[in-house]
């Protein structure tokens, strides 16, 4: 047992919990003392508290990471997310796949952005680091596990509690000191690369969210109601960025993980990351509106505020188990929803409290806002966001106005919208058309004092140019919909006038232009959604008029192609062809046929039956022992066009009984004007007793030709061996294996039959399958007198897949709006940290 890595882990927890508030404490006192010399003196202490509380936080990191990687089932984390067959790229990924490990990754994160506040030079460090020792003190005691007996309170959830003291076994009343060989291991599904750098992405978004928030309220509790803007803004801009880039990493590994057909589909948890961007993504115009002309600092102040707190309250969602089942994404209630409630009312108490009673003393413009200033085109784009979060915002807390109303002794019978995608995006679909042509128009008042008379002007060229092409999409891509070409519409306007704004600022400061590059990324984020979505169309269709699955109804028989092995049918333009059913090679890029290996004891190796080639390369040897992943299949899908291989695809069924069992991930062929998305429906199943044809005899020689249910076979040899699977073979006994060579569509297959006489007396007889044939061949008898053998053949129903295959137009246009969105932030970031850089100078 390691007892001592999990105490010092335990330790570095309190430490950091102690720390944290021993550095709230004193930068508190060094905020209020009047004396410089106790000021500095406190400060200083601080200081050393939050640096001894980043250590403690990068300790607790080490040591939960140590008991992962050395497979410490003793402990609970490591048992419930770790195993020994797990891959070592994936072991950084059970660090955070728990609630207390992604905890652990946002004070981690914090932190680090706590250091690096305290050594930019500004006067801003005091009452900002007050902040962010209180939020890093929460977060400790998220992780702290302590019960307080007396009054049965349980203060977070440790990550290094015992598996025994966690799991109510009864082997552990036998034997205390019991450490299970081997750990329940990462979910299969987040065995991926994505979950490598989706969490830390997204987590560093949030802990990016906590630095606008601490000058807000430094800024107010100082009376220094504008000037946190300039500090806190470069900082909202890169938590704008970095957020924005977890929720589209996100996106994408789904598109290319889950079977649903898309990349978004307005699952709670992901609601309430998406609804505190898009305020965030507010809160930096109104902010940068501030900065310009004096205006919207109270509005400014609000969307700070309310961005942080939208943070808590999805944490508060998607880790206190109130979306139950409502979520595939929610963590389940470790007990902490009292403790995260707590957090979330503490913050939202203090921030509402302070800007109550400062809100008289906060200055206000007196300048009548104009339809033609850019004050007024940036609130309405800042109100169309928060109208377009708040929309998503209450449907996605349903759960939580149930357990209200139960709490006060009533019953609610409040539903989620059944269909989550059709609901949410016939809303927010209106809300894109509003943003693209307000940001389109707006544009153009943020670099200009516009004139009533310029407008026109300004606008004609964006317009007239916008409709052209308008009028060449519609007719070459047939968007009849009323509602598709209004969005089409708009989004080229915003494209085309940001172009105009583009070139316009280029010529001046070409470090102005962040604004109109990432609203061109925006434009085409919008015409990339609208054509993969609103145009996706199902190309496998059933044509052969056969019912797959009564069961299933009209839907999975329309829009599902069946393949049987190694017949190939013609899809969206493509012959394909289902080929095989193959293991991922656990230590090597690429898979190998199931019909070209055996397995052994060990559920994760397999022995190669012959040489294993893989894309032209040979990869192992024939009677080689690799390693595979078990719990994976995927469907070998040949896209052949004019004759030659287009793609391979290999779409997967997982067995994952954590996510309901049969799990289907796609696989994609991609195109430059769209992509041929892929997955699997249903497969063969080989639990059940196959139906067999009545046995045929044929008696054959050596070296002669004969038939196997319409394939060609031909008797090479027939020799003797000295062993047997599963039979122990005496000194008297014979046993003779055939060797027959069947000709297969692209490739022969060889079968092995044996014939044996067990004790002189008793006959066995061990007939081959194979597979992709869907043959039998026993050796039945041996005639020595006429040189002849007999066999016993059989035949049954092909192996076969059902699949589902949509085609996704212009996608791609999606993917470079997203780049190009990450590139209007880095130049934007770039510029402002410049600024931020020369203020803290």
């Amino acid at each position: 047992m390691h007892y001592f890595i999990g105490n010092l882990g335990h330790l570095f927890v309190i430490a950091s919990l102690v720390t944290s508030v021993v550095a709230a404490f004193a930068y508190w006192k060094s905020f209020y003392s009047t004396d410089s010399i106790k000021k500095e003196g406190w400060r200083k202490n601080a200081r050393t508290a939050f640096y001894i509380h980043g250590l403690s936080v990068l300790g607790v990191v080490v040591v939960l990471f140590v008991i992962i990687y050395q497979h410490y089932f003793e402990y609970h984390y490591a048992y419930s997310h770790s195993s020994m067959h797990l891959p070592g790229q994936y072991m950084v990924s059970c660090f955070w796949e728990g609630q207390e490990g992604s905890f652990l990754l946002w004070m981690f994160w914090q932190a680090v952005l706590g250091v690096m506040l305290m050594r930019t030079k500004h006067g801003w460090e005091t009452p900002v680091m007050i902040v962010f020792a209180l939020v890093q003190a929460f977060l400790a005691s998220m992780i702290l596990g302590v019960v307080i007996p007396f009054a049965d309170i349980k203060i977070g959830s440790s990550p290094f509690i015992l598996l025994r003291d966690a799991l109510s076994d009864p082997i552990f009343k036998m034997n205390r000191d019991f450490i299970p060989k081997d750990g329940h291991g990462l979910n299969p599904l987040l065995q991926n690369y994505w979950m490598v750098i989706h969490p830390p992405t997204l987590f560093l978004g949030f802990a990016l969210t906590l630095p606008p928030f601490a000058f807000c309220m430094a800024g107010l509790w100082q009376k220094k109601y504008s000037e946190w803007i300039k500090p806190a803004l470069p900082w909202a801009l890169v938590g704008g960025a970095i957020l924005g880039l977890g929720i589209l990493m996100g996106g994408y590994w789904a598109y290319e993980t889950l079977s649903f057909g898309g990349y978004w589909n307005w699952d709670p948890v992901e609601n309430a990351v998406y609804v505190p961007w898009l305020i965030l993504i507010a809160s930096i115009h109104v902010m940068m509106t501030y900065k310009n002309s004096g205006t919207a600092l109270k509005a400014s102040i609000i969307l700070n505020i309310t961005v942080f707190i939208l943070i808590l309250y999805s944490t508060f969602l998607t880790r206190s188990g109130i979306l139950g089942d409502a979520s595939v994404h929610s963590f389940t209630d470790l007990g902490l929803s009292g403790q995260l409630l707590l957090y979330l009312l503490f913050f939202t108490i203090a921030a509402v409290v302070l800007s109550t009673v400062r809100w008289k003393q906060i200055p206000s413009t007196q300048k009548e806002i104009s339809t033609y200033s850019r004050e007024f085109w940036v609130f309405l784009g800042a109100t169309t966001l928060c109208l377009m979060g708040f929309q998503v915002l209450m449907p996605t807390s349903i759960p939580v106005y149930n357990k209200i109303i139960e709490l006060f002794g009533g019953h609610s019978n409040l539903a989620p919208p059944a269909n989550q995608i059709e609901f949410y995006s016939k809303f927010q679909l209106w809300f894109g058309v509003a943003v693209a042509l307000i940001s389109g128009t707006g544009q153009f008042f943020w670099w200009k004092r516009m004139e009533k008379g310029k407008l026109k002007k300004e606008l004609t060229v964006p317009v007239l140019i916008s409709l052209i092409v308008f009028a060449v999409i519609i007719s070459v891509a047939n968007v009849y919909n009323p509602v598709y070409i209004v969005l089409t519409l708009a989004g080229l306007y915003l494209i085309v006038s940001n172009i105009k704004v583009l070139a316009s600022v280029t010529k001046v400061n070409p470090t102005l232009s962040g604004g109109a590059i990432a609203h061109i990324g925006v434009g085409l984020m919008l015409i990339g959604i609208l054509f993969s979505a609103g145009y996706s169309k199902v190309v496998s269709l059933n044509s052969s008029g056969l019912i797959l699955n009564k069961e299933m109804g009209t839907d999975f028989n329309r829009d599902n192609l069946l393949l049987f092995i190694n017949e190939p049918k013609t899809m969206a333009g493509y012959e394909i062809e289902y080929r095989s059913e193959n293991l991922e090679f656990r230590n090597k890029n690429g898979y190998v046929r199931k019909n070209d290996i055996e397995p052994t004891a060990d559920p994760y190796k397999v022995v190669a039956t012959k040489d294993i080639v893989y894309q032209n390369k040979k990869i192992y040897s024939a009677k080689d022992t690799f390693a595979i992943y078990p719990e994976n299949t995927f469907y070998e899908i040949e896209m052949r066009k004019n004759g030659k291989v287009a793609a391979t695809l290999y779409p997967r069924i997982q067995i994952n009984p954590a996510m309901g069992g049969f799990l289907a991930s796609p696989d994609i062929k991609k195109n430059f004007d769209r992509d041929i998305y892929t997955h699997v429906s249903a497969t063969m199943n080989r639990e059940d007793e196959p139906t067999w044809s009545k046995v045929e005899e044929q008696k054959v020689k050596i070296g002669q030709q004969f038939f196997v249910n319409d394939y060609v076979a031909v008797l090479e040899e027939i020799k003797p061996i000295n062993r047997v699977a599963g039979v122990e073979l005496a000194g008297e006994d014979v046993a003779v294996q055939a060797k027959i060579k069947i000709e297969g569509e692209h490739e022969p297959f060889y079968a092995k039959p044996i014939f044996l006489i067990h004790n002189k007396t008793e006959v066995g007889r061990i007939p081959d399958e194979i597979n992709d044939l869907g043959i039998s061949i026993a050796l039945l008898n041996i005639n020595p007198q006429t040189n002849e053998f007999t066999f016993g053949t059989m035949a049954r129903q092909k192996d076969w897949v059902v699949i589902k295959a949509l085609e996704k137009p212009y996608i791609n246009v999606l993917w470079l709006g997203t780049g190009i969105l990450m590139v209007g932030f880095s130049v934007a970031l770039v510029r402002r940290f410049k600024e931020y850089r020369t203020v803290a100078g």
